[in-house]
């Protein structure tokens, strides 16, 4: 989300300082696993976790139904001038869009396709709508769960709470319409956690050209690189990690999104600079 500039100049800053970067390489395929452990005396992964969570209801083959960074990486290239080979573009110009999952990915795809020229925008969201002040359950300093409003959702859509995603509907091989339900959340039990139903009767469906897909993220990709170093994984399927972010292999480290799934920003660097310390403290 940063302008450019600002993420060159920093890559300047940290290619004065001593860094190499080696672009168009990836690690366990193009360089396995082995000879990165014979060449450096540690390795940190700071992979994040790429693994988008899917839908999978009827339809979900269709043409039309995207990944959200698919859509946002493609858009941010095309800016930078590059454009996508014909045929493989993503845009929402003069579509009716869905976006499914309320989240900060989500909005982006709001924004992005609003400025793309998109002719109705539809945010839906399974969970139910926040309070617009604190409850009683939730106060300071608690995290505040209330209603929140980006500027993407203010420069126009319409948001749907509640809402759960059954089918998807097509015609000649591309998405024309979602097929959806109202649901009806219970009371948290002892936990916090809570359950839902489908309200009988409520079905409903949504006309759209694109869906995209902004349901978070699952866990890191489980590729070649994590597969031959044979690194350990917790149930969720991230890195498990020892208190100094060590691997299960010696010498292998790792911070971020890779080892607590995904998250914010900020709690990744964060762990970015604990974890630089500890390889420090290995090395020395």
């Amino acid at each position: 989300k940063l302008e450019k500039w600002v993420i060159d100049r920093r890559i300047q800053q940290m290619a004065a300082e001593g860094v190499v970067f080696e672009t168009g390489v990836e690690a366990g395929v193009d360089i396995s696993g082995r000879y990165m452990q014979r060449t450096f005396d540690a390795i940190l992964l700071a992979t994040g976790a790429g693994v988008p969570r899917d839908l999978d209801v009827p339809g979900r083959d269709l043409r039309g139904i995207r990944f959200a960074m698919d859509f946002l990486v493609q858009q941010n290239r095309r800016n930078a001038g590059e454009l996508a080979p014909t045929g493989e573009e993503i845009l929402a110009q003069g579509k009716n869009v869905v976006v499914i999952g309320g989240g900060d990915t989500g909005s982006d795809c709001i924004g992005t396709a609003r400025r793309q020229g998109a002719n109705e925008i539809v945010q839906i969201e399974i969970l139910s709508q926040p309070p617009l002040r604190r409850r009683p359950d939730n106060p300071w300093p608690t995290w505040p769960q209330v209603l929140a409003t980006s500027s993407s959702q203010e420069e126009g859509c319409r948001r749907l709470w509640d809402v759960a995603t059954k089918a998807f509907v097509g015609e000649e091989g591309s998405v024309k319409k979602l097929r959806c339900v109202r649901l009806e959340w219970s009371e948290p039990d002892e936990k916090g956690r809570r359950t839902f139903r489908e309200i009988a009767g409520s079905e409903f469906e949504i006309e759209a050209e694109l869906v995209l897909l902004a349901m978070g993220f699952v866990h890191l990709e489980h590729g070649p690189l994590v597969e031959e170093l044979g690194l350990d994984r917790d149930g969720r399927g991230n890195l498990r990690v020892a208190p100094n972010y060590m691997t299960s292999v010696p010498g292998v480290f790792a911070a971020g999104d890779s080892m607590t799934g995904a998250s914010l920003v900020v709690r990744s660097i964060d762990s970015g600079r604990l974890a630089a310390a500890a390889v420090d403290a290995y090395l020395s």
